[in-house]
């Protein structure tokens, strides 16, 4: 890949990577909860998950999804499920404190499930490689260079996310603002989750 084909590739998946989508709300959420250190498990889980699809996807056989649009289909629709429930997770916290308190993390496995059911993630690496995947080129050589530039975007976007979430912590004291907060990010995550319906049922 080139500079200019690499300038290219920044300039779409940087806002794809560092946009609110469901991953990053939680993240941010799970930053306020648990702190920076402790959220590291859960962007492992994540960029499993994104490592895995980008090699499936970009290897060719994300075919086999777009050849059974129900099971596509599927995919998405318990992605939705699960993201309103998320939501409703932000609703439960009384308050940061009590919250960081509880043995109830974000963990490993909290990131694989959210990754894998989420839909945002799935198409926009089918958007990726259906943009710069060259069929002169090696397709091998491109798609591990682009899934590692991915995976190195993708840390960078998930710390910035735990970062920012964690540093809420310190500027907000009183329970109510901290329940203000709670409820921003489930509204977040249920518009994003509203909206992924409403693609969803648009492309059936």
């Amino acid at each position: 890949m080139n500079i200019d084909t690499f300038i290219a590739w920044l300039g779409v998946m940087l806002p794809l990577m560092i946009s609110p989508g469901p991953a990053n709300i939680v993240l941010a959420g799970a930053g306020m909860k648990q702190g920076v250190k402790n959220s590291i498990p859960l962007i492992i889980g994540i960029n499993t998950v994104i490592v895995s699809y980008s090699l499936i996807i970009g290897l060719g056989l994300g075919e086999f999804l777009r050849s059974y649009p129900k099971l596509l289909f599927g995919i998405k629709m318990a992605g939705i499920v699960y993201i309103f429930y998320l939501s409703y997770k932000f609703l439960v916290i009384k308050n940061f404190n009590s919250a960081k308190a509880n043995t109830k993390v974000y963990t490993f496995y909290d990131g694989l499930i959210l990754q894998l059911l989420n839909p945002k993630g799935i198409l926009m690496l089918f958007l990726m490689f259906s943009l710069f995947l060259n069929p002169n080129k090696n397709q091998a050589i491109q798609v591990l260079s682009m899934v590692l530039m991915l995976l190195i975007l993708a840390i960078f976007c998930h710390i910035i996310w735990v970062t920012g979430g964690n540093a809420i912590t310190k500027f907000i004291k009183h329970e109510k603002s901290q329940k203000i907060v709670n409820y921003i990010f489930s509204i977040s995550l249920s518009i994003v989750a509203i909206w992924l319906l409403i693609d969803a049922i648009k492309n059936l």
